[in-house]
Parts: structure tokens; C-alpha cells; sequence
């Protein structure tokens, strides 16, 4: 099937063929109907099978042009970066259209966004916290959006939002198509499409869980942390085959200090984004991976999700993620729709449950590689690594109490003190053979 034998007209063709567009994925072919019905959708697929033009295609095919240039689309994401990423695909695809879209997030200055708004937009990317700013102080009218996209909706509730996501729904009009897209349907999102959405016809276009085909999942068993960074860079060495790669670890501070090590054994090869890390730093060096300025790429799970990267080789997981979702969802950096891409993963012994979590959640066990001679084996501990001693406490004999005399005791007969009325005349007698009287010279 091409994108020919969709309902599309001239203008999303031509931009469509302009981009190198050809084939439509099996979530695009089986959700752009639907939405062309107008009925309210949730598409379920996993990370990397085109998800973002599955909405974005029928919403564009269905946009009429308004003078007022008031928003008509509102697409609501995560994070700052798919932001980015889904405003620079529908630019793409408007190419011959006569339409405004404007992204907004937090960290800008919300003026800069107010001042954005008001030139007019027809499409509206944000993330929840920055559209209530908006919906509060007016600048946006949730009275004229005729369609709303929500997408990642699990890592949205994931991230804390559940109470904005209430928010923005309560202020948009009754009358509007529902979309909503997620790799995975919790409790949460089930409340969330009965409460708001009506009869939401479901698509899915590969069971929860199933990893890509054209990814090629690999494991190393590694005893510690820092052994682990020696076989990072021991692998990071062969450039030609490691040759734009996405490392992935659990926390900030152990990305700091990955970049520092990487960054002295590979200079002006690393960048590293995380939610520390300023707006422009991490737009940057999104950018420069992208554009093959660097060839590696460090980043926590703020970015597991949504950033669409061509050609990304490989993805390394330092660890192993607790939630079998985080894994499905960081392996999907590569083998992006028709590519091909490997993912490797280190697995400490304290890990082991979690790779168990991960193979049952996929139904496939994943690979283990013999571990490299070359590379040195650390007996180095990190603080979380280091066994906690637990030393033997000895509680000291306490006598039972009718053992113990009184608390009020006599005194010793050394430390007894009498009072006795002095003789002065006999002990000056006694003293000096003769009586000596009292008299204010001798006192």
C-alpha cells in the first residue's frame, strides 16, 4: 500500500514524496480512516512505527483554512523535545499548506509564547504545564479546537500530570475529536477514555510489549558499574560499527559522571541531555546527533520516548531498567520503522529480575554474548554496590532491680563531715605554750 490510496489530496502528497515518504506503516493505514469518521481513537503501538504522522496525516487532511488563524488542532506531549520534534514534522507536511503551528513548553518565558499565540496558530504542540498557563491568563481560546491529539498519554500520567490532563479536558469543548495515542494502556488511561472520550474505537497495531523485528537485542553479563564503563569504551572504539549510538542510564548524577569519562577518552564525539541540563544545552545536542556532529549521545529516560533520531546504530542500556516498558521504549531509539538497529544491554547479577521482567513481558529471551577477554574487570565498587556491614551489637547486663540498693545512701565515714564548736584559747595554747586573745590585728 502507498500513500496514494489514502484519502489524501495534493498538498500532503507532494510534501509526503518531497520528504522521502512512500509506504504507510500499519498504524497509519489502520488509523487514518477512523479518524477521517470523525469518531474518537485510541491507537495502541509501540514506539517507532510512525505514530506521529498516523495522527498527524487525517488531521491535516481534514483542516480548514480560517481567516481568525484561531487553533483548530491541539496536540498535547510530554516533554520539551517531542514538542520540538512533532512541530518540525508538521512543518514538513504543510509545506503547501497555508498553516501556522506553534510549540510551547516550559523553561521559555511565557511572553515569548503569548507573543507566539497571538500572531495566530492553527495547530497548537505543548506540553500540559505551559498550555495552563496559556488556557489561565487567556491567551489561548479552548473554545475553538476542533480536534485533540493526546500522545504518550502513559508516559504523560507516568510524569505526574494526571491533575493538568483534568484540567485542560474540563476547558475544551464538549463537541471535539478525541485522539489518543500510548504504548501501553494502564488503569489510568482505561478512566481517562471513559470519562472524557466517546466510544472510542481502539487501534492497535502490535500487542503491548512486542519489541520490533528489526531490532537485534543483545546482553552482556557484567559484575559492577565500573566494569561496565570499561566495556562501554572498549566497545565505543570501533567507531565504524558504533557509529551514532544512544546510552542510556538510570539517574542524572551517573550521566554526569559517564559524560565526564567519555568525553576525556572521546573528545567532541558526546553529548548528553537530561532534565538538568538548560533548554538550549539539550535542543543542541539533540540537534548535533541528529545531524551526526557527534556520534554519542547520553541520556537518562527523560528522552526514552518520542525522540525520532534516523539511523541511530545502536542503543546501550548501562543498566537494566525496572519497568519492562522502559526497555521496550529505549531499544525503540533504533531500528526506527524500516531500519535496522541492535541494542545492547549490561546486566549485573542484581539485575537479573528485571531481564526476567523484560523477557516475560516480550516473550523472548534475549541473547547473552560472551563477555570480551580484552576488557579489564573492575573490583572498584560504587557506594550502592558495596555490601552493607552489619556489625554484632552486645547490650550491656542491666541487675535486676531489687538488686540495686536504695538511690539515697549513706555517706562513707571519710567523706562524713561533723560539725564541732572550736576552743579557740585551748588551741592557741596548745599551739604556742601561751593563751593569745583574739583581737582584730591577729584576725
Amino acid at each position: 500500500m502507498t500513500f496514494d490510496e489514502l484519502n489524501l489530496n495534493k498538498p500532503l502528497l507532494n510534501a509526503l514524496q518531497d520528504n522521502g515518504y512512500t509506504q504507510p506503516t500499519p498504524i497509519q493505514q489502520k488509523v487514518f480512516s477512523v479518524v477521517m469518521s470523525g469518531k474518537d481513537v485510541c491507537g495502541i503501538a509501540q514506539t517507532g512505527t510512525g505514530k506521529t504522522l498516523a495522527y498527524v496525516l487525517p488531521c491535516l487532511r481534514q483542516y480548514q483554512f480560517a481567516k481568525d488563524r484561531l487553533p483548530q488542532l491541539l496536540i498535547l506531549v510530554p516533554t520539551r523535545e517531542l514538542v520540538v520534534q512533532v512541530v518540525e514534522t508538521i512543518e514538513k507536511l504543510s509545506t503547501y499548506l497555508t498553516l501556522r503551528v506553534v510549540g510551547v513548553f516550559g523553561g521559555v518565558n511565557l511572553k515569548t509564547h503569548v507573543a507566539e499565540i497571538k500572531q495566530g496558530a492553527d495547530v497548537v504542540v505543548a506540553t500540559p504545564g505551559r498550555l495552563i498557563d496559556l488556557l489561565s491568563n487567556g491567551t489561548l481560546k479552548g473554545k475553538t479546537i476542533k480536534r485533540l491529539v493526546i500522545d504518550e498519554m502513559d508516559e504523560m500520567l507516568n510524569l505526574g500530570f494526571r491533575s493538568q490532563l483534568m484540567t485542560i479536558l474540563d476547558s475544551l469543548p464538549a463537541k471535539r475529536q478525541n485522539l489518543l495515542f500510548s504504548a501501553t494502556i494502564t488503569e489510568e488511561v482505561e478512566d481517562i477514555l471513559d470519562t472524557f472520550f466517546t466510544q472510542p474505537v481502539r487501534v492497535e497495531a502490535a500487542p503491548v510489549g512486542t519489541p520490533l523485528d528489526n531490532i537485534q537485542q543483545q546482553a552482556y553479563e557484567v559484575p559492577n558499574f565500573n566494569t561496565k564503563l570499561n566495556l562501554l569504551e572498549y566497545l565505543l572504539k570501533d567507531e565504524a560499527v558504533f557509529n551514532k549510538v544512544m546510552v542510556f542510564i538510570e539517574t542524572k548524577a551517573l550521566a554526569d559522571q559517564l559524560f565526564e569519562r567519555l568525553d576525556e577518552q572521546f573528545p567532541d564525539q558526546v553529548g548528553i541531555i537530561h532534565s538538568n541540563k538548560a533548554q538550549n544545552y539539550r535542543f543542541q545536542a539533540v540537534q548535533r546527533f541528529k545531524a551526526g556532529e557527534i556520534r554519542i549521545l547520553i541520556a537518562t529516560d527523560l528522552i526514552a520516548r518520542g525522540l525520532d533520531v534516523a539511523e541511530v546504530s545502536h542503543v546501550i542500556n548501562i543498566d537494566t531498567p525496572e519497568l519492562p516498558e522502559t526497555y521496550i521504549h529505549r531499544i525503540g531509539r533504533t531500528g526506527r520503522v524500516d531500519r535496522k538497529g541492535v541494542a545492547l544491554t549490561f546486566i549485573a547479577k542484581s539485575e537479573q529480575d528485571s531481564r526476567q521482567a523484560i523477557e516475560a513481558l516480550m516473550g523472548q529471551v534475549i541473547p547473552t554474548l560472551p563477555f570480551p577477554e580484552e576488557v579489564e574487570i573492575s573490583n572498584r565498587l560504587t557506594p550502592a554496590e558495596t555490601p552493607d556491614i552489619h556489625h554484632k551489637i552486645i547490650e550491656p547486663k542491666i541487675p535486676p532491680r531489687e538488686s540495686v540498693g536504695a538511690a539515697f545512701h549513706e555517706k562513707s565515714a571519710k567523706n562524713s563531715k561533723v560539725n564541732v564548736r572550736r576552743n579557740h584559747a585551748a588551741e592557741m595554747m596548745k599551739k604556742y605554750g601561751r593563751p593569745i586573745k583574739k583581737t582584730r590585728k591577729n584576725n
